[in-house]
């Protein structure tokens, strides 16, 4: 099962994030969210600007320094522009972009032809869907064949519900609608989901899960403690 962690902000939070087995960690390039992750002026127009890594590299290209665990990078944008999210993909060495936007599934194309292979072969591009209603779910059949990954953002009040621990869950119910073939993740506002949801999801094509807010102190800085306690009970179900 996949684990993908939103909002790092803070190098100790990310590290000991990667150290729990956090496979997937996001970083927040909408310009108006309190996670927002800023680069540093080049000074120079015609050079992109930098990421804290990229310059460091820059400056040390033949560094010494041990390399920390390997984690899936994942860039979050909304509606942004493609120049953009190509200059975050290469400075920040993403593996995923993942559109939280309107963005049609010619935006997708556009932008896998812009990014592979020339700036990040093999780039993997993940697309977030709001889902509160079972109907919201029919939105993911227009990325068919386009998205490597779907995220359903799940805001349906039933599923706030406690879990019955079977099919009849009101996540498992929820989800038995969606028949595509891309594998996809879920996340919810508010609280995590609780194991025994997690445990009792039937559908084939779930993946795993996205946690953002849910373990903050602040926002961008992480409760690393209660985080290792809900990873250590996801992964004993697994």
């Amino acid at each position: 099962m996949i684990i993908k962690l939103c909002g790092m902000q803070h190098a100790d939070d990310i590290k000991a994030a990667a150290q729990l087995g956090i496979n997937l960690l996001g970083f927040d390039f909408i310009p108006k969210s309190p996670r927002y992750v800023r680069m540093i002026s080049s000074r120079a127009g015609i050079i992109p600007d930098f990421s804290e890594e990229r310059l460091r590299a820059l400056k040390q290209p033949n560094s010494s320094q041990q390399q920390p665990v390997k984690v899936g990078r994942v860039g979050v944008f909304a509606d942004d522009m493609p120049q953009n999210i190509v200059t975050r993909v290469y400075n920040y060495e993403l593996d995923y972009v993942q559109l939280n936007g309107e963005e049609p599934a010619v935006t997708l194309e556009n932008l896998r032809r812009s990014i592979d292979p020339d700036i990040r072969k093999g780039i993997k591009i993940i697309k977030r869907i709001v889902v509160d209603t079972q109907a919201d779910l029919a939105m993911a059949a227009e990325y068919e064949g386009k998205a490597d990954l779907l995220l359903f953002h799940i805001t349906a009040k039933e599923v706030e519900l406690q879990a019955t621990g079977d099919d009849n869950s009101p996540l498992n119910q929820l989800l038995s609608v969606y028949h595509g073939s891309t594998s996809f993740l879920i996340s919810k506002p508010n609280a995590p989901f609780d194991t025994l949801s997690i445990k009792s999801i039937a559908h084939p094509l779930f993946a795993g899960i996205n946690l953002d807010t849910q373990f903050e102190l602040e926002p961008g800085k992480k409760d690393m403690e209660q985080l290792q306690k809900y990873v250590e009970e996801l992964k004993a179900i697994e």
